[in-house]
């Protein structure tokens, strides 16, 4: 699949939010989706961009693609388990 062609099936926005909201707001969000599917997330705290990839890995899930436009970060993250 093209990353350019990923298509979320949940998104959530944590822009505004600080540490720890952002991980906080994704762990609990990465359970409603299904085994499989993609959560999309955007934020826009700076701490966000080495947390949320090294939480996905540590938790077993997979961060299929990384985005930053300007100061919003935004993180596909495939629901592992």
């Amino acid at each position: 699949m093209a990353q350019d062609s990923i298509k979320p099936d949940a998104e959530l926005d944590c822009v505004g939010l600080y540490c720890p909201m952002p991980i906080a707001r994704t762990k609990e969000e990465i359970e409603n989706v299904d085994i499989g599917r993609i959560l999309k997330v955007e934020a826009d705290d700076p701490a966000s961009e080495e947390d949320i990839p090294r939480w996905a890995k540590r938790s077993g899930h997979e961060l299929v693609k990384f985005e930053r436009s300007g100061n919003v970060l935004t993180f596909w993250i495939r629901r592992k388990k």
